[in-house]
């Protein structure tokens, strides 16, 4: 019986720097499959989105979070003022800004 409970034990001896290696070999795949299919692109499309904050400029159609569309007629470093209707302007923050609208994302498209 004891001849048996031996036979069922694993092998000894495979602790060794190789098998140190192979142990960690998933462990870096992961990795990488987590930085090139989550973490990049996330990097990559806020770099996109800040350089869009940056170059926004009077005149400008654009989405805000909130779904509003309309053209920039002021800016300040935290604000922009937008034109929605004839007399109608919203204040609302520059981080509000999603995107741009219309004839401007082509103008993105091509930078």
């Amino acid at each position: 019986m004891i001849d048996l409970a031996y036979a069922m034990a694993p092998p000894q001896g495979g602790s060794g720097p190789g098998s140190l290696i192979i142990q960690l070999v998933p462990m870096i795949l992961i990795f990488a499959i987590f930085f090139f299919l989550l973490i990049r692109p996330q990097q990559r499309d806020r770099k996109r989105r800040e350089e869009m904050l940056a170059h926004l400029k009077k005149g400008d159609r654009i989405v805000t979070s909130g779904g509003l569309i309309g053209t920039i007629i002021g800016l300040n470093e935290q604000t922009v003022t937008i034109k929605i209707a004839d007399t109608v302007r919203v204040e609302c923050l520059r981080s509000a800004v999603t995107g741009l609208h219309g004839a401007g994302r082509a103008e993105q498209a091509s930078a």
